[in-house]
């Protein structure tokens, strides 16, 4: 993996852990309730079920490598689109209702199963991983290196911006609850989501 692509992967992965979305909710659900460290608890559930969406997204990119380039490069294609939708509805959509976080949190000893069944049941997971990681993987080199690069990066990312919220659960609801400094944080994301996608296509193009 070309050193650019891996930092549009850091890009791309880091904006997507600090946007308030059910992950980052119930982290900090459970650093109202708790504090940092039990809010730690569903952050660790949410980067193992990564894994698993992680080795699924790897194995179908091993098996469309295979039969046909041609759809891998259609693939990313559909997957940068995805990344513009997402990044325009962030942008222009509704700001973060932190309102009710601070009431769903379950109890400590659910919290990382919790972390990993939310994880596996959101649909947001198999849009990053589904449609916008196939963008990354080059299909001139080997999959495996790339796949225990990927892991190490998402996961490291993920656990850093659940962990920013798990920390400062109380001063980001502050920024949050503030609708213009909302908005400004929906815009920045929404523009980092759509630059890295656009980086990792012009700087892996399909061979």
């Amino acid at each position: 993996m070309d050193f650019d692509v891996w930092i549009a992967l850091i890009a791309l992965f880091g904006i997507g852990g600090l946007t308030p979305g059910p992950a980052v909710m119930l982290v900090l659900a459970s650093s109202f309730r708790y504090g940092f460290r039990p809010a730690m608890l569903p952050a660790l559930g949410v980067a193992s079920a990564n894994v698993i969406w992680l080795i699924l997204a790897a194995t179908g990119v091993s098996a469309i490598l295979t039969s046909s380039p041609a759809v891998f490069s259609a693939l990313k294609i559909i997957g940068f689109l995805v990344i513009l939708y997402l990044g325009f509805t962030t942008i222009l959509g509704p700001t973060p209702d932190l309102s009710d976080a601070g009431t769903s949190a379950p109890p400590k000893g659910q919290l990382f199963s919790k972390g990993v069944g939310l994880q596996l049941s959101s649909p947001m997971p198999l849009v990053f991983f589904g449609a916008l990681l196939p963008a990354f993987f080059d299909m001139g080199r080997p999959v495996l290196p790339q796949f225990v690069i990927m892991l190490v990066t998402i996961t490291a990312t993920e656990l850093i911006g659940l962990a920013i919220y798990a920390y400062s659960g109380g001063t980001i609801r502050q920024i949050l609850a503030n609708p213009k400094q909302a908005r400004i944080f929906n815009v920045i994301v929404g523009l980092v989501m759509i630059g890295a996608g656009a980086w990792a296509i012009l700087s892996n193009p399909a061979h």
